[in-house]
């Protein structure tokens, strides 16, 4: 199946290695994959391959200053790390890496990795004893806890004469990498409801109970969903953060709220993933005006919310269902309870206690289907929520085929004896 880019912007760093010489052709593989490419080159990276040929090979004018009044004038820099669906470096030198570990931004294509919220993936190249460099270790790690993605080092012979890792991956194995990033269209044309962040319950106009949660797992996996070809509905209690490209997000306060908008869209959805932190309870009833403080205690009748979930589950029967769990202690007893007591298709337990989850960019999920289950370490929540979608993927998968196994005469379907 031919790999399919048709649509991504992908911004490619050119640094200063002999590797760069394969950057023209990557760039040529990407487009013919169907993307659309902006080279942006370094000082060391003009020294070992022109800007004219990548201009040649890309149909664009190479970006390549900081300081270039001309691009500048309309904030050049921050309009290009807008614009990337992805940052990929190739070659990525260890001076590079070096720099990007330190948060530097003295030249173009430092500056677009800390101004993007792009994800950024290295292609490293350089001698194997460089690759093998506590330092270079080092840096590596630092960029991987901040969802820095790496693709390579390959092994084999160096420019330098020396074998051993550190070579840049070939052009056609990145662009196969960049696919595998985007879903190679995963969830191609399925449609998926999702629901993020908390929800609000007012308690009078100024008041309301809430919870912790950031939204940002459920905004990463709305992210990864449209990446991976699905159309997206993100449903979205009171959260700061960008819509994610493509996704088409409704705003919420209330859990009641959020119930009648996953309902009314849940049955032309063929995937429901409830990320969102619900209030399980609401006053009973909100006051019209602020309430005053007068006695030294008070209480608030709470009435239960309905819960949103277990009401799709059970509306829709062809929907694949998908629930989180955010646990203090006996993690997975609870999530394989939520998953049977609800009728659902998976669920995804993450820690919540001793300062995990909440208010951070990294997660842990222990993922739970009937008769299975999964641990995803500790990542940049990014990460997680591409590893989930390739394992809600597998599963739709098996349960399509287990269904069409299970339907009457599906054994002598094709036999003709006649």
């Amino acid at each position: 199946m031919p790999v399919s880019l048709a649509n991504k912007r992908i911004l490619l760093g050119v640094t200063g290695g002999i590797a760069a010489y394969k950057s023209a052709d990557l760039v040529r593989r990407l487009r013919e994959a169907g993307a659309d490419v902006q080279v942006v080159m370094t000082e060391g990276g003009k020294r070992f391959i022109t800007p004219l040929t990548m201009q040649a090979v890309s149909g664009k004018p190479v970006r390549d200053s900081l300081l270039d009044p001309e691009a500048e004038a309309a904030m050049g820099h921050i309009e290009l790390a807008r614009w990337a669906d992805l940052i990929l470096v190739a070659p990525a030198s260890a001076n590079f890496i070096a720099r990007l570990a330190q948060g530097m931004a003295d030249d173009l294509l430092s500056t677009l990795c800390l101004a993007t919220d792009a994800p950024i993936a290295l292609a490293p190249a350089m001698n194997r004893l460089m690759w093998a460099n506590e330092a270079t270790r080092s840096n590596m790690q630092t960029l991987a806890l901040r969802g820095v993605l790496a693709w390579g080092p390959g092994a084999g012979d160096q420019a330098c004469g020396e074998v051993g890792e550190g070579r840049m991956l070939e052009p056609l194995e990145l662009v196969a990498k960049v696919a595998g990033y985007f879903g190679n269209g995963l969830l191609s044309g399925r449609k998926v409801l999702i629901t993020a962040g908390p929800t609000r319950e007012p308690i009078d106009p100024v008041r309301y109970i809430t919870n912790r949660s950031s939204g940002r797992m459920g905004f990463a996996v709305a992210e990864a969903c449209a990446a991976a070809g699905a159309e997206v509905t993100l449903v979205a209690g009171p959260v700061s953060l960008p819509t994610p490209a493509g996704v088409l997000r409704l705003d919420v306060e209330t859990a009641a709220q959020m119930h009648e908008v996953v309902i009314t869209r849940a049955g032309e959805a063929e995937i429901f993933i409830a990320t969102a932190a619900v209030a399980d309870y609401r006053p009973q009833d909100c006051a019209d005006a602020k309430i005053k403080k007068a006695d030294e205690s008070m209480s608030v009748a709470l009435t239960r919310n309905a819960d949103i979930l277990a009401d799709a589950a059970s509306r829709f029967a062809n929907l694949f269902t998908v629930g989180f769990a955010a646990e203090t202690d006996q993690l997975q007893d609870y999530a394989r309870g939520k998953l049977e007591k609800k009728g659902l298709d998976m669920v995804a337990a993450n820690w919540v206690s001793d300062g995990r989850a909440f208010d951070r960019e990294d997660n842990a999920l222990w993922v739970c289907w009937s008769g299975g289950e999964q641990e995803l370490p500790s990542a940049p929540k990014k990460v997680l929520a591409r590893q989930l979608v390739e394992l809600i993927s597998q599963r739709i998968k098996e349960k399509h085929e287990r269904q069409q196994h299970s339907r009457p005469g599906a054994q002598d379907a094709g036999q003709n004896t006649g």
